[in-house]
């Protein structure tokens, strides 16, 4: 399956969005939707998307954000979808409703050579956390948008905040090593967690009045489907899944059951909520840039 080329530093994370990893997120797509759904309103609402502009998804996976976007800005505008993966953006294709002025690229965001000073607004839902220069990365995405340019995208907040990935990751650790330490600058699902780096980043990319609200929510990983559907869910993304990734039948089996053990005190009838807390980042496009 093609892969587009990319900065150096990104060379993993285009590989692992382009192998099975990036494959089970296409094939999760319409569970992924219905479970991230309140957080894509979240970044549409902060957003405040006009009639008639022109905005970029960051990282757009499956399309919904880039979707429901589309819808927004009406045929006088234009939503384009950037991505790394291959499998996510042919499924994003394939759900996208005809006639929307709607266009995906496969390509890599910190090198793509984007019409400059030609869109409104960046958008992301969990599409900037995996850049290794995410300096280097907002500043080419800061070179597309005009001098009235914003942006507004949604990120993790810190671990200990989210039952949502870790109660089923507590449960695996019972049957298998942790997961490696990420470093505060390496990129991963949490490498925005801090408002601190969060800020300095924006801030060096040439973005101003950036603010981060703290959202706390409850995400159901049953979808309504029950504690069976949570458990697979938990089995096939998000850290518990990673390190889960080459273990033997019987590990995975026990670690099932570890998992639907942590999961069914949160069971509600059919849904398994789970407490997720995320940032809604927005900031607007600084007039003057530092002299370097």
């Amino acid at each position: 399956m093609e892969a587009p080329t990319g900065h150096q530093g990104n060379a993993d994370q285009i590989a692992y969005w382009n192998g099975p990893g990036g494959q089970r997120w296409a094939n999760r797509q319409q569970t992924q939707d219905i479970l991230l759904a309140p957080i894509a309103d979240l970044i549409i609402d902060r957003a405040r998307i006009k009639a008639g502009e022109r905005v970029i998804d960051v990282g757009c996976g499956s399309g919904a954000v880039s979707i429901a976007v589309a819808g927004k800005v009406g045929r006088g505008g234009r939503v384009l979808g950037i991505d790394v993966s291959s499998p996510m953006l042919a499924r994003a294709r394939q759900v996208a409703p005809q006639g929307l002025p709607l266009e995906f690229v496969l390509a890599d965001a910190t090198v793509h050579p984007f019409e400059p000073a030609s869109f409104d607004l960046l958008i992301s839902r969990f599409g900037v956390m995996f850049f290794a220069e995410p300096v280097r990365s907002f500043a080419n995405l800061r070179k597309a948008l005009k001098v009235s340019g914003r942006l507004a995208f949604a990120c993790w907040r810190e671990p200990r905040e989210n039952p949502f990935f870790m109660a089923p990751l507590q449960a695996v650790y019972k049957h298998v090593p942790r997961l490696p330490q990420l470093g505060p600058e390496d990129p991963g699902p949490f490498s925005f967690a801090s408002e601190e780096r969060a800020g300095r980043i924006l801030n060096e990319a040439g973005f101003s009045g950036i603010k981060m609200e703290p959202c706390n929510l409850a995400l159901d990983l049953a979808v309504g489907r029950g504690i069976d559907t949570a458990v697979q869910s938990a089995l096939e993304i998000g850290p518990a899944a990673r390190a889960l990734a080459e273990q033997p039948e019987e590990i995975v089996a026990a670690a099932t059951q570890s998992i639907r053990e942590a999961l069914s005190p949160f069971a509600r009838g059919q849904a398994v909520p789970l407490g997720a807390s995320i940032w809604i980042v927005t900031a607007t496009l600084r007039r003057a840039l530092p002299r370097s």
